[in-house]
């Protein structure tokens, strides 16, 4: 048994941000008795990704940032393209496992703090705070006592909503035989990419070096698509619209993000705290989750700094959830395309107010100026409409399963190129990119 001040469930972007700020306190003040719980190896883990935002200048976790990039471009479907600097904003790149390190060095170094892995299977309030039950790696019960429990796993079902779409994709971490990235621009949305049959998708390119990348092929629909869908889709994307040919891979990434004006509740009970997507942080019409976890993150470990009781306020402010679930409606209706809506954005609107627009951060006079560049009379008619529709659960569990691959039509040779497939003298000088994470923008 632990006793602790704070226990933290689950080591994603929110519970990692969490446990780096708790372990980290302003000066004077000390940081609370800590127990990070990871799930062990095995399918509760889940597997190595990546997380990507922009700020300026050096932030909280600059140690942990192993790329990024100063302009962004976007294409229509007609190849048209946009390229924005963002500076003061630079666009940047997490890798989980460094993350990871970054956190568990601060933990060594702090007595009180403990990082454990173990798989919880319940979590409920008593009297004084709150209990976590859980086995260790080797099978042991395991159960820790706190003050607060902070629980970051993604959610079991999402909540009733007007209109629930999924962002779902695959991507490959590559190596090209030539130079082929600019690794200063991130394609941030390329609507050339093949369509899905229901919905839009656009692929999405972040360059860790000039023969280096890593590669997406994400989708906004109702449903996934088969595993194999999405890498005969990256393959032609890379090869008939990045012209790139043979490539090397090596690694993959995967994920599911929910798309949702569904409400979550922030709270399992009296000292339960959901945080992360579970806790409403992912944005709902973009995806976007990491910028609303440093906000969520922030507020409630400097509550338990300074002995406050924490309040889990809503990640996206009012205005936002509304302009929001009015765009996500209109996609979903067919009403606004947005392979048209998120270049015309671009194009129309400057790059640092836009990105700040995506965060939840600009101000209602700014939030006036984005909302007229949209198509205004679909716009107007799907906001009329909201009110009036009801809300409801969505079929099954989350996240939802992948339908199954349909039989093999292809020979073997169709799957991704592996290093036994290009010669030695093929392959440009230096490390491979290190293991795939789950990062769509």
């Amino acid at each position: 048994m632990l006793d602790a001040d704070v226990a933290i469930v689950g080591a994603g972007a929110a519970g990692l941000c969490l446990a780096h700020r708790l372990a980290c306190p302003p000066p004077g003040l000390a940081p609370p008795g800590l127990v990070l719980l990871q799930a062990p190896e095995g399918p509760l883990r889940a597997p190595p990704r990546t997380w990507c935002f922009w700020e300026a200048g050096a932030g909280r976790f600059e140690e942990a940032v192993s790329a990024s990039w100063g302009r962004l471009r976007v294409h229509d479907p007609r190849g048209a393209a946009t390229v924005a600097r963002v500076a003061p904003l630079r666009y940047k790149m997490i890798r989980s496992a460094d993350l990871e390190a970054l956190v568990a060095r601060e933990l060594a170094a702090r007595p009180g703090a403990y990082a454990c892995e173990a798989a919880v299977h319940a979590v409920r309030d008593v009297p004084g705070g709150a209990e976590v039950h859980a086995r260790a790696g080797d099978g042991s019960p395991l159960l820790v006592r706190a003050r607060w429990v902070f629980d970051s796993r993604p959610p079991r079902e999402l909540p009733a909503a007007r209109t629930t779409l999924l962002q779902h994709f695959h991507g490959w971490f590559l190596r090209s035989r030539r130079p082929a990235f600019d690794p200063d621009t991130v394609e941030l949305m390329d609507f050339r990419a093949p369509p899905p049959p229901h919905g839009l998708a656009f692929g999405y390119v972040l360059p860790t070096g000039e023969r280096t990348a890593l590669a997406e092929y994400t989708v906004f629909s109702a449903a996934r698509l088969p595993r194999s869908a999405y890498a005969h889709a990256l393959r032609r994307y890379l090869r008939e619209v990045l012209g790139l040919g043979e490539v090397l891979v090596t690694g993959e990434e995967s994920g599911v993000i929910p798309m949702t004006d569904g409400r979550f509740a922030g709270r399992a009970g009296a000292a339960v705290f959901r945080i992360g997507t579970a806790g409403g942080a992912t944005r709902p019409a973009t995806g976007y989750t990491f910028a609303a976890v440093q906000r969520q993150t922030r507020a409630l470990a400097a509550a338990v700094h300074a002995g406050r009781k924490p309040r889990l306020r809503a990640p996206h402010h009012a205005r936002a959830r509304v302009m929001d679930a009015v765009v996500l409606r209109a996609l979903a209706a067919g009403r606004v395309e947005g392979a048209e809506l998120f270049p015309r954005l671009f194009c129309r609107v400057p790059a640092e107010r836009l990105l700040r627009f995506l965060d939840g951060r600009t101000t209602a006079r700014e939030d006036l100026a984005v909302g007229l560049r949209m198509p205004l009379l679909p716009m107007l008619r799907t906001a009329a409409e909201l009110p009036r529709l009801p809300r409801r659960p969505p079929a099954g569990p989350w996240p939802p399963p992948a339908p199954a691959d349909p039989p093999p039509a292809d020979p073997p040779t169709a799957n991704p190129p592996t290093a036994d497939q290009l010669p030695a003298d093929d392959l440009p000088a230096g490390p491979a990119p290190a293991a795939p994470g789950e990062g769509a923008p």
